[in-house]
């Protein structure tokens, strides 16, 4: 049976998933090209992650408790549910690379991010490697950090947690609807800031407008 949460605190998850969104594409940027940035947005929040990941979780629960639901309903074994539940991540995720890119392409005419080169993509914006990665994240996160975070976001005082998570959902909102104009009017990115990470050129640059 999943838990049920009152929508501050789903609010509040929302802004923790966000941020680690906006944390995880920063390290892969670090790693691999050696540099961070702001990722298109003013606020360190990528509400796309947020909005996703809590959503999973609202409707599919945990990969436990994803199974437990499949075992009491048609008898199938915990193991098979969970695959079910890992196909089902990796199938929603595929399917929302693929809608945000052709979005992107479409009305802004940038290209988002392109995985061509990874074997085994369909088409540019997803591939199975990359959806096997960012699936095994999300349901880690479900399945180890999902309601132990909730419980403490749970302890927080009302008069504190109510207005958190509407100024936190609200800023990332309209940020994220502001960056998607800069975009379509620009047809190129928001970029605002990039830090070098080298030894030789750790600098900020702040990006001309």
């Amino acid at each position: 049976m999943k838990a049920t949460y009152d929508i501050y605190s789903v609010g509040l998850m929302t802004a923790f998933i966000s941020f680690l969104g906006f944390s995880l594409e920063n390290i892969w940027l670090a790693f691999t090209k050696g540099y961070i940035d702001n990722r298109n947005m003013r606020f360190p929040f990528l509400f796309g992650y947020g909005l996703l990941v809590t959503a999973m979780h609202l409707c599919l629960g945990t990969p436990s408790e994803f199974a437990a639901e499949l075992f009491a309903a048609f008898k199938l074994s915990k193991r098979i549910g969970k695959i079910i539940y890992f196909i089902s991540v990796m199938m929603i995720v595929s399917t929302g690379e693929i809608a945000l890119g052709t979005f992107m392409e479409k009305m802004c005419h940038i290209e988002y991010w392109n995985y061509s080169w990874i074997p085994m993509h369909l088409t540019k914006y997803t591939s199975l490697p990359t959806s096997i990665g960012f699936t095994v994240v999300i349901a880690a996160f479900e399945e180890y950090c999902f309601l132990p975070v909730m419980q403490v976001i749970g302890q927080i005082p009302d008069i504190f947690r109510m207005p958190a998570a509407v100024l936190l959902v609200s800023i990332m909102a309209a940020d994220m609807m502001c960056s998607f104009a800069v975009m379509k009017r620009k047809k190129g990115f928001n970029d605002r800031w990039r830090l070098w990470l080298g030894k030789e050129e750790r600098r900020l640059v702040w990006q001309k407008r």
